[in-house]
């Protein structure tokens, strides 16, 4: 049986490795048609092209892991079946789990690298390919929310800003509150807030200080004042997609501080956070599925096996894309979001290899 096992896996990972290698060129190919435009108007140096396109790899083998995992799985296991040698192993009294091993040992090899890639080389990865693609390609896009600003900076102290240009470090309608065993002490408001990087200070136009007293309150005013604040202009707005740019342990600690600091965008990090453990556990699923699918030897051949697990596939992409809108775009939780595919699937792997034991 250990040469049943080797000679499986080695399908396996080959087939796996052949389609990533074949699918690549081909996206940078696409790719490369449609930016070039750009990338020539804004005559972007051939270095920072050559690395966006590595990054640009990286980012979507990394999104597009699962397809390329069931497609290969399907290809190589339809060829089995095409050529008799399924039904020879099942009929040497090799039962079905038995023949699933190998399958599950490249899963784990799978897996592991996946966890690699998405803990480690995805987030830097994705960093390179966003700062690249705001920078030339999307100019006009902005990739920070910024307006409607609210954050809390610290223990005790909140503030808000209506709009904030990050370009000129520059906010309207500020608002700092200060408060003591959840009590507002004073609260400072402005018409504009401008940092200024030279000196490392914030400076407010129309500054207005309200001192809460116990019998009445105490207003202080003046047309300019320049002053030290308990934030950084990266951290009171991040960019959009800074939670992919974060590896594992980073993006623990960058979600507990947007938390804190009353971020409306932890669900858009929190799924961040989940799908790099999501992903493995789909490996084993979508193997499973790929398997028990495409080991029965049909009448229209590898291509109805194809033409099925492709399907499949769409469906399980289709799934993890509408709830992970839903857990963005609304309270939905973010942990069920990602989960639930895997769930209904993994319940789907169950019923097919029951029904392919059969």
């Amino acid at each position: 049986m250990k040469i049943l096992d080797w000679y499986i896996l080695k399908r396996y990972l080959l087939t796996f490795t052949m389609l990533l290698l074949l699918f690549i060129p081909i996206m940078i190919t696409v790719h490369l048609a449609e930016k070039i435009g750009k990338i020539l108007e804004n005559e972007v140096p051939l270095s920072e092209v050559l690395i966006y396109f590595l990054d640009f790899t990286i980012y979507f083998t990394y999104l597009l892991f699962p397809l390329f995992l069931f497609i290969s799985v399907i290809w190589f296991t339809s060829k089995l079946a095409n050529n008799t040698e399924v039904i020879a192993f099942l009929s040497s009294g090799v039962s079905f789990t038995r023949f699933l091993r190998p399958y599950l040992m490249g899963a784990v090899v799978i897996a592991i690298f996946s966890l690699i890639l998405g803990m480690i080389l995805a987030p830097k990865a994705s960093e390179g390919f966003n700062d690249f693609s705001y920078k030339y390609l999307k100019k006009g896009r902005k990739a920070v929310n910024n307006t409607n600003v609210f954050r809390q900076i610290n223990d005790n102290e909140v503030i808000y800003v209506s709009s904030f240009d990050v370009k000129n470090n520059y906010g309207r309608n500020f608002t700092l509150e200060h408060f003591d065993n959840n009590k507002l002490t004073y609260k400072i408001t402005a018409t504009t807030i401008k940092y200024l990087e030279k000196d490392t200070i914030y400076r407010l136009q129309d500054w207005v200080k309200r001192d809460i007293l116990e019998n009445e309150d105490k207003i202080e005013f003046l047309r300019r004042k320049d002053t030290l604040f308990d934030f950084k202009v990266k951290e009171l707005i991040p960019v959009i997609y800074a939670a992919e740019t974060k590896t594992y342990g980073d993006l623990k600690r960058f979600i507990e501080a947007e938390e804190a600091k009353g971020s409306s965008d932890v669900g858009r990090f929190k799924l961040v956070l989940y799908r790099k453990w999501s992903l493995p556990v789909s490996v084993f699923i979508l193997t499973i599925i790929a398997v028990a699918v495409s080991s029965i030897k049909r009448r229209g051949g590898m291509g109805v096996n194809l033409a099925v697990g492709i399907c499949i596939a769409m469906v399980f992409v289709f799934f993890d894309k509408i709830f992970g809108v839903m857990a963005e775009q609304s309270d939905f939780p973010p942990l069920i979001a990602v989960w639930f595919p895997n769930v209904i699937f993994g319940i789907l792997a169950v019923y097919l290899l029951y029904n392919a034991k059969r």
